[in-house]
């Protein structure tokens, strides 16, 4: 109650918020806003909510500028500021990018505040770093878990240097502010440049040397109407230099910034006087870079240089050693998939469980898995992309199952061609019955099986009839009656393979306990002799079957069942010659065993009837007033001697004489 009281809090918290800023916002139209989970941009302006698209229910990021926060300031700083987030969002729309936010609804405004629609997000990689201005309080659990692996930060770089390539060379843009709070982290965990609100575009775009044309710091403007200090390049903030070089060295003041905590070698608290004064001191002291990781101290320390000449493009950047990383190598092939032929694809598939071993879970379940998934599109991949789902499976908590993993099953558990690919389920049906809720084995899984019961693949086959008895406490009755037993009978009678039809055989005995009684007699029963095959296998599976029927304590079969159905059967096994020695002493005992339960059970009846007919003699006895003579005979005889007690009193010829006058009268009188 505690938890679902907390849940309903959060929502109403929420919706708060939100219906004091979204409404008359036209987002609100396209779009639902459904949870606060971080921030980003300049100044960490931008609140992130989660969310879908009301037509397609699809998943999205809502980013939400509250115009209050901005009331401390004058009308001319407000307005921008405004100014310069709107010119960022504009231009962000019109890239298109895999290392660029992907915007999904342009910036849409009004009187409480600027929104717009991106692709799922995450957060932002200041948040990650413990920058949490406009973050939800408390911080969602997801957030304050979130460490950043040693692949997270290779693969990152690796992705914000091929963004910086395109800006520079197919864009001809300059970001001019790249920082930790421009770069946003979405749900897989790939790194996104983010914050256009400074960039500059080429004079002469089509030229093989493009300039970009001059800028100057202004005092006298807001810090967050300018790009962060802390970030900005040497010649850009003092000569208003502005070229490729400047966002290099903002890359290496953000690889810093990562291994200390988010902040930057020199700050200068938006102060322009300090911020001189730092570049000064950096003219002659190079910044300490023993934080950083070994291998990227070198080039960390060629991008922090004064000199612009001196610091490696974005291609030399990507070319660094740092980079030359299995784990790298493998993220990057995944984003590049679609690239790849069958083959290709296939070999890369076989190899990488051995490199999800080396990475961490996180990565597995929120990078690699999306990407196998979209190759689940082409059936003939599922087998190859498949042991690599559950490979990710087999470290994941049920609740990641359930959200992440189970969704993306569903649909190819109903691909049966390649039979490899029900195979596969079949083999990892421990790991599911172990991770998938309750209701989804008995809508997804279950009917899963009945379909693969019917597939023309012996292995298939015989791993399927191995696994029933592991499901079998959640077939209910009416489909084990009309679904389950139906199709292993079927495949037991047609099947031409011996050892198929001995697994069905295997089977039904093991489902025997899970049976009642009746659908045992209607069902069970009257099948096995149906059975064409006499092979010995065979008819020990037969024999498994009735063993235990009638060991087990509720099934209790009647002696007319093995009278007149079990043991016809039976006895002409008996003579089979094929049978080996051992084999007919199972048989002839199981026989024995039933033989003398029939000949116990009615020989007591007999004894019943008997007793029946005694009680029924000595009550006519005592009404007729007469005792038991003791002449020796029987009261069976004496019972008789009284039903004909009329003719016997004439003895010798009279009694002829006596029977033929009685049947006279009696044919007269009639």
């Amino acid at each position: 109650m505690d938890v679902l009281n907390k849940f309903r809090s959060t929502v109403t918290s929420t919706m708060s918020q939100l219906s004091t800023v979204l409404p008359g916002n036209p987002v609100t139209r396209e779009y639902e806003a459904t949870k606060h989970i971080a921030s980003a941009g300049v100044g960490l302006l931008w609140k992130i909510y989660s969310g879908y698209k009301k037509s397609t229910q699809q998943s999205a990021s809502i980013f939400v500028l509250e115009k209050r926060q901005l009331d401390k300031w004058s009308r001319t700083e407000r307005e921008h500021i405004i100014e310069v987030v709107k010119k960022g969002v504009a231009q962000l729309a019109r890239l298109k990018h895999p290392q660029i936010l992907t915007v999904q609804h342009t910036l849409e405004e009004s009187r409480e505040s600027l929104a717009f629609a991106t692709e799922p997000v995450f957060c932002s990689l200041a948040n990650v770093l413990g920058k949490l201005e406009n973050t939800p309080q408390p911080l969602s659990k997801s957030l304050q878990d979130y460490n950043l692996f040693d692949i997270d930060i290779k693969y990152g770089l690796m992705q914000l240097g091929q963004g910086l390539a395109f800006l520079h060379n197919d864009a001809k843009l300059l970001h001019h502010n790249l920082c930790p709070e421009n770069v946003v982290i979405n749900e897989q965990g790939a790194w996104k440049i983010f914050g256009f609100d400074f960039c500059s575009q080429s004079i002469n775009p089509v030229d093989p040397n493009p300039t970009w044309p001059s800028w100057e710091y202004k005092v006298d403007v807001h810090p967050w109407a300018q790009p962060t200090l802390d970030y900005l390049a040497p010649e850009s903030g003092c000569d208003h230099i502005q070229i490729k070089a400047n966002d290099m060295y903002s890359l290496g003041v953000l690889i810093f910034a990562i291994y200390n905590k988010g902040n930057a070698p020199l700050q200068s608290n938006h102060e322009w006087s300090t911020y001189k004064r730092n570049l000064q001191e950096m003219k002659y002291n190079t910044p300490k870079i023993s934080i950083v990781d070994a291998a990227l101290r070198d080039p960390v320390k060629l991008l922090l240089s004064f000199r612009p000449e001196d610091r490696p493009d974005e291609h030399e950047f990507l070319k660094i050693e740092y980079f030359n990383d299995v784990g790298v190598k493998t993220l990057n092939y995944l984003d590049s998939l679609f690239q790849w032929d069958n083959l290709q694809k296939s070999q890369f598939y076989k190899g990488l469980p051995q490199i999800m071993e080396k990475l961490p879970h996180r990565i597995c379940l929120k990078r690699i898995l999306p990407c196998l998934v979209k190759d689940c599109v082409n059936p003939v991949m599922i087998p190859f992309v498949l042991p690599n789902i559950f490979y990710v499976c087999e470290n994941c908590t049920k609740d990641e199952f359930v959200n992440h993993i189970l969704p993306c099953l569903k649909p190819i558990m109903k691909v049966h061609e390649p039979v490899q690919v029900p195979f596969i389920f079949l083999q990892k049906m421990e790991l599911l019955l172990k991770l998938a809720p309750l209701e989804d084995l008995k809508s997804d899984i279950l009917p899963m099986l009945y379909k693969t019961l019917e597939l023309d693949s012996k292995p298939v086959q015989e791993t399927c009839l191995s696994v029933i008895p592991s499901l079998a406490t959640l077939v209910e009755g009416p489909s084990m009656k009309n679904a389950l037993l139906p199709r292993i009978k079927r495949l037991c009678l047609s099947t031409s393979d011996l050892s198929v039809r001995v697994k069905c055989l295997v089977c039904i005995g093991k489902l025997i306990e899970y049976l009642d009684r009746w659908l045992v007699l209607d069902d069970i029963i009257p099948f096995l002799p149906q059975i064409p095959s006499k092979d010995p296998a065979v008819i020990m599976g037969i024999l498994g079957v009735y063993r235990i029927i009638l060991s087990h304590k509720k099934m209790y079969i009647t002696k007319e069942t093995m009278a007149l159905s079990i043991l016809p059967f039976l006895i002409p096994m008996c003579i089979e010659n094929t049978l080996t020695l051992n084999q007919f002493n199972v048989l002839i005992s199981i026989v024995k065993e039933m033989i003398s339960s029939v000949e116990t059970e009615h020989r007591a009846k007999l004894q019943q009837l008997n007793e029946q007919h005694r009680s029924i003699s000595n009550s006519l006895t005592l009404e007729n007033g007469t005792t038991t003579k003791s002449n020796g005979l029987t009261n069976e005889f004496q019972f008789e001697s009284y039903v004909e007690k009329p003719s016997m009193q004439i003895s010798g010829s009279n009694e002829t004489t006596q029977i033929t006058n009685s049947l006279s009268f009696n044919y007269e009188k009639s």
